[in-house]
């Protein structure tokens, strides 16, 4: 009987006696590092266009389900989401307006691949997020079932997005932009924002659905701490 151990990646050394590991996400070691192992691990077309469909269905369904529990997030879908309710504002427009000016620093920074990504992930999500309950809307929804739910699906869709590159735009581009540029926490730049943010939702909302916003956004962020980790994810 053959174990298991037997088809573990065994070590090997190449041509200059440096210890390489054989294995199926280990390019080969003459192809290590150049042009042949990048391309090994990047994205194609048919990949990233299936991803980022993939991406903009679940976070859009993620928003909408947020949006039918009458709850928001952070970042510039909360901004639009407080907009929708104290105004009655299209989400899905005032989501495209508010992310605009953060595409210059995302030119700089991040290059025109993952801002042209980025855009059409924002606007894509936020067409999606209005036109589903067109399609598909819910009798009832309870406030928990939303920000757990709403929360995953967003986060999930996020990751998706990560993945191939692109955003859902907002403060966590300018975000980053501080932290290169000015030395500031990214996260705590983030986290300041929305904190903000949620006492601004006190004026809109109810308490009670501040609370159950605050829990999808922890739902969310826990989504992207555990899945989201540099080095493990191999493609780009």
């Amino acid at each position: 009987m053959t174990s298991l151990d037997s088809h573990s990646p065994e070590p090997c050394g190449d041509a200059d006696g440096h210890l390489v590991t054989a294995g199926p996400l280990t390019p080969p070691p003459d192809s290590a590092g150049t042009v042949a192992d990048e391309k090994a691990l990047r994205h194609s077309v048919a990949e990233d266009v299936q991803g980022m469909l993939l991406a903009t269905l679940v976070a859009s369904l993620g928003l909408a389900i947020f949006a039918k529990g009458g709850l928001m997030i952070g970042g510039m879908a909360g901004l639009a989401f407080l907009a929708h309710y104290a105004f009655g504002w299209n989400f899905g427009l005032v989501f495209v307006l508010v992310n605009l000016p953060f595409y210059w620093v995302a030119v700089r920074r991040m290059g025109w691949e993952f801002t042209l990504k980025t855009f059409a992930a924002v606007t894509a999500c936020g067409v999606l997020t209005d036109l589903l309950p067109r399609w598909a809307d819910f009798a009832h929804i309870s406030s928990l079932y939303s920000a757990i739910v709403g929360g995953a699906l967003a986060g999930l869709g996020i990751l998706f997005y990560i993945r191939h590159r692109a955003s859902l735009g907002g403060i966590g581009i300018l975000a980053v932009y501080l932290q290169r540029t000015r030395g500031w926490s990214a996260g705590k730049v983030q986290m300041s924002f929305d904190t903000l943010l949620m006492c601004v939702a006190f004026f809109v909302l109810s308490p009670s659905k501040v609370m159950y916003s605050a829990i999808g956004a922890v739902v969310l962020s826990l989504v992207l701490m555990f899945n989201h980790r540099p080095g493990r994810y191999m493609g780009v």
